[in-house]
């Protein structure tokens, strides 16, 4: 049987395929993208980063997603007890963006999925992969289509964009324990027409139960908001029950949310997302390679995995363009960048939950060139090391800390 061959399949039509597709096509590549889903479909991480909007821009995306009335972000707050500390984007280090988007991902996704397809880029969703078997130069996707019938596509290339779905690293034994702290989340959508005077329009989150546990807030702009709690499982677990009613409960006793959605109506039932922090052996092998949540998602708390998403399927897309060019690609060169990103993020993720951050957003008094250099980290300027927050996100959050520990 004679299968059809694309220069490149992509597992996933989120974030991560969408932009790895648009790159490729932009070079000419032929692109085919696997979704497992039927487009819209809902899907957490609606609180996008600046550092997202230059990938839209590079690829000709700003008008689409702009067009869409997506609720503009410039910046963050957060809150612990009475204390607030907010981040302002137009107040960073980096000469980058100073606004984003909230958005509500059925919308967003598939507002970026149906743009590519009218650049030409040929999907098939409700498409289930089942098994792959590749070598340096021959791919074979094995799937089952929407009607149940199993199909098979050659490639040059595979891209695993899946997400939490982690095709490839479950067909090819690739995933791997992390060392975070098992965490869950509980969220819902909300009506949010209940905003008290002086409320910002950005996301906030309020952390409790000595920063172990935090809520968030994110306005969307038809007047509707997502908010969450993330936490240890059993603690989520117990949030979840009867549809939610601790959880519903809980979220109106923090500071500008006890109004607002004190008589607010649930939008959808109560989901829950457990355990969701994942690690992998290796982000690449003969003829594929790993982007976004299929290679590692830390957590939500600076809502970075959109962000590590576009980036890492961007610079897979690079690399696979120079592949089929003929070129000899760098693939451990894509390996330090994914990683240098994440680990970056996971300092910070780290720091929030020990404490140590907290210690700084919420101190009497913090230097303004640090907040400007920590808000760079915050919009997802990860790979900027002129920043100091960047170069030395190690131990520069614990000196700091012990710093202002010291004045105080």
């Amino acid at each position: 049987m004679n299968m059809k061959k694309y220069d490149v399949v992509i597992i996933g039509g989120g974030p991560a395929g969408s932009i790895a597709a648009a790159k490729l096509n932009k070079t000419g590549c032929s692109v085919l993208i696997l979704e497992k889903s039927q487009f819209p479909r809902f899907v957490i991480g609606e609180s996008l980063l600046p550092q997202c909007m230059d990938y839209l821009k590079e690829l000709d995306l700003l008008d689409t997603v702009s067009k869409e009335g997506f609720q503009v972000k410039t910046g963050a707050c957060f809150f612990h007890n009475e204390r607030t500390c907010e981040f302002n984007f137009e107040e960073q280090y980096t000469k980058g963006w100073d606004y984003t988007y909230q958005v509500k991902r059925a919308d967003f996704d598939q507002a970026l999925i149906q743009a590519i397809e009218d650049r030409g880029v040929e999907i098939e969703y409700q498409a289930t992969v089942t098994n792959f078997k590749g070598s340096r130069d021959h791919q074979c996707i094995t799937y089952t289509n929407k009607n149940g019938n199993q199909k098979q596509v050659e490639s040059n290339f595979v891209v695993d964009a899946s997400g939490f779905g982690r095709v490839l690293p479950r067909l090819l034994d690739l995933s791997t324990n992390t060392t975070s702290v098992p965490r869950g989340a509980v969220y819902s959508h909300f009506s949010d027409n209940n905003k008290p005077n002086g409320a910002s329009n950005n996301i906030y989150v309020h952390s409790f139960n000595e920063n172990t546990a935090w809520v968030w807030s994110i306005p969307f702009s038809d007047e509707t908001a997502s908010v969450g709690i993330v936490g240890n499982e059993e603690f989520i677990h117990e949030c979840a029950k009867e549809d939610g009613k601790k959880f519903k409960e809980l979220i109106t006793t923090f500071p500008m949310l006890e109004k607002r959605f004190s008589a607010a109506k649930a939008l959808m039932p109560v989901k829950t997302t457990m355990n969701y922090a994942k690690g992998v052996k290796q982000l690449y092998g003969d003829g594929f390679v790993l982007c976004g949540n299929a290679t590692e998602f830390l957590d939500p708390i600076f809502s970075s995995g959109v962000t590590l998403a576009m980036a890492s399927g961007y610079k897979a897309a690079e690399l696979i363009a120079e592949e089929i060019q003929n070129k000899s690609a760098d693939w451990e060169e894509y390996s330090s960048f994914v990683y240098h990103g994440v680990d970056v993020f996971r300092s910070y993720v780290n720091a929030w939950y020990e404490g140590t951050l907290p210690s700084i957003f919420f101190a009497s008094k913090i230097n303004e060139d640090y907040k400007k250099q920590i808000c760079s980290v915050l919009a997802g300027y990860v790979w900027d090391e002129s920043n100091p927050f960047v170069k030395k996100h190690e131990n520069i959050l614990d000196t700091l800390a012990k710093v202002i520990s010291f004045q105080n």
